[in-house]
């Protein structure tokens, strides 16, 4: 790994697979931008093309529109949906992850009462069964 691991604390994330260096991201609990979020749980089907090229690959559902498109390493058009409308957050159709494009971070939609409605629909669309509730 990058970087010294000298102290408890890089010695710990040494050891644990954790910190900069591990790929791992610690999602947001927490984000200004929940105000734009649509919470009714209806969603758009899973096999929803994107909006604009009609591609099914990493297809991502607007949380304040709805509106379907694809990820920005297909052809970026959520992430041009909210340079345009403003529309900060979306739900990945592949992970259930939820971006907000205006924190740059991905946020938990497990413990944000403001998300827990679409991810709930979009896991049970998924998956056949209710998300799991996480204390």
């Amino acid at each position: 790994m990058a970087g010294s691991t000298s102290g408890s604390q890089g010695g710990l994330e040494a050891l644990s697979g954790c910190g900069e260096d591990s790929g791992w991201v610690e999602a947001r609990t927490s984000c200004p931008h929940l105000d734009r979020v649509c919470n009714a749980p209806l969603l758009p089907r899973f096999d929803a093309p994107c909006a604009i090229c009609g591609d099914h690959r990493e297809n991502w559902v607007c949380l304040s529109c709805r509106k379907v498109l694809c990820g920005r390493f297909i052809n970026g058009h959520m992430l041009s949906h909210f340079q345009e409308f403003g529309h900060p957050s979306a739900l990945s159709y592949r992970d259930l992850s939820v971006w907000c494009f205006a924190c740059d971070s991905y946020l938990d939609a497990q413990v944000i009462s403001e998300l827990r409605p679409a991810f709930d629909a979009a896991h049970a669309m998924k998956f056949g069964t209710p998300a799991p509730l996480r204390c």
